[in-house]
C-alpha cells in the first residue's frame, strides 16, 4: 500500500466533508468524531454532484442534489446496490489525512 498525503486533518470538518483534488482526481475526505477518516471520489454516479457538499450521518453521505445515499464504509449507495463511488484506505498519520490512491474500491 503506498499513501499520499491529501490534506492536513485539522483542516478537514469533524462530521462533513472536504474537498480535496490530487493529481488531478477530485475528492471527498470525510473526517469522523473518532478520527476515523474515509475518502471517496467526490462525483455521485447518478448526476454528478458534489459528494464532499452533503450532509454525513452515521456513516452515510447524502449527494445534495438528489440524495442519493453512500456509505462510506464500502462506497455502496443505500437504496441500490448496483451503484457505487469509488473508495479507497485511508488513515491520519502525523497529522495528515494519507490514502491509497493506486487502489480504488467501487
Amino acid at each position: 500500500m503506498t499513501l499520499v498525503r491529501l490534506i492536513r486533518a485539522d483542516v478537514c470538518k469533524v462530521g462533513a466533508g472536504t474537498f480535496v483534488e490530487h493529481d488531478g482526481l477530485e475528492l471527498a475526505v470525510f473526517l469522523l468524531p473518532d478520527d476515523t477518516v474515509h475518502v471517496i471520489d467526490n462525483s455521485c454516479p447518478h448526476a454528478s454532484g458534489n459528494l464532499s457538499g452533503g450532509e454525513m450521518n452515521d456513516g452515510i453521505v447524502s449527494c445534495p442534489w438528489h440524495f442519493w445515499e453512500f456509505d462510506l464504509t464500502t462506497g455502496i449507495c443505500v437504496d441500490s446496490p448496483q451503484a457505487c463511488v469509488g473508495r479507497y484506505e485511508a488513515e491520519i498519520r502525523d497529522g495528515w489525512v494519507m490514502a491509497d490512491l493506486n487502489r480504488r474500491d467501487g
